[in-house]
């Protein structure tokens, strides 16, 4: 059928494709997006939010810590995506298949609102504000299409930074996790005060669930998809294409002369 083979085993959703170790890994894709809204939207509300450089360096420092963490602690398991907008550039550069990639986007954001849920649980109503919720600076952004590039912009770094050091064999993959940590906590100094620096659309999904808020929340599904499919298709189809292609053996058959 080639390409345009759309079979249930060529899309990922035969008995072959999910097993009992798909489950294990999107469970622990669904665990690393609990902790991350856990601590990371934690934090968010005990430091009191950006407002202060003390608080932007705070914030930034443990969404890109968590990042490397929780990285380190799944990439064997899973990959390592913590991300639905990373496991959507996985699926649509061919490195998982669309079964096991929907497997993973529904453990995680599971996952991401289990973590907002306990965290409304555990905190008094008195500091418990919107548990970290994204949402769009008006006083900075030029409107939600301005907010939906800044996000495009910071998945696009994020993706990037993944393909370069974890996917590309060339890369480092040794410090992969703190490359992409640092990736993330990069992307906060500037996007927090912006659009809250999201590019997760469950990390988005969890606290505007459980707080029922949802003004402007599709500005973080739209952004960080566009930005992480533009990175991700950029990156194979031109880097590691070129790669390849350096990396091919001259030809020593003469040529044709008719």
């Amino acid at each position: 059928m080639g390409q345009f083979d759309m079979s249930a085993e060529r899309l990922g959703f035969s008995a072959d494709a999910i097993t009992p170790s798909t489950f294990l890994a999107a469970l622990a894709e669904g665990l690393t997006l609990f902790f991350f809204v856990f601590i990371g939207c934690g934090t968010i509300v005990l430091i009191g939010g950006a407002a202060e450089p003390a608080g932007l360096v705070g914030i930034s420092l443990v969404f890109g810590l968590m990042i490397a963490v929780l990285v380190s602690a799944t990439a064997g398991i899973s990959g390592g995506h913590v991300n639905p907008a990373v496991t959507v550039a996985m699926v649509i550069t061919g490195r998982l298949k669309l079964g096991p990639g929907l497997l993973y986007i529904v453990f995680q954001l599971i996952g991401a609102v289990l973590g907002a849920a306990l965290l409304q649980v555990v905190l008094v109503d008195s500091i418990e504000g919107g548990l970290g919720i994204t949402t769009v600076n008006d006083a900075a952004v030029d409107g939600t299409v301005a907010a939906v590039i800044v996000e495009a912009v910071l998945t696009f770094l994020l993706v990037f930074t993944i393909f370069a050091v974890a996917v590309d064999s060339r890369g480092p993959k040794v410090i992969a996790p703190l490359a992409i940590g640092l990736a993330v906590l990069v992307d906060h100094f500037v996007g927090v005060n912006l659009t809250g620096a999201s590019m997760n659309p469950a990390r988005s999904l969890g606290p505007a669930l459980v707080t029922g808020e949802w003004d402007d929340q599709w500005v973080y599904w739209v952004g960080p998809l566009i930005g992480a499919a533009l990175a991700a298709l950029l990156y194979v189809g031109v880097f590691l294409r070129l790669a390849e292609m350096s990396d091919e053996p001259e030809s020593s058959e003469p040529a044709n002369a008719g």
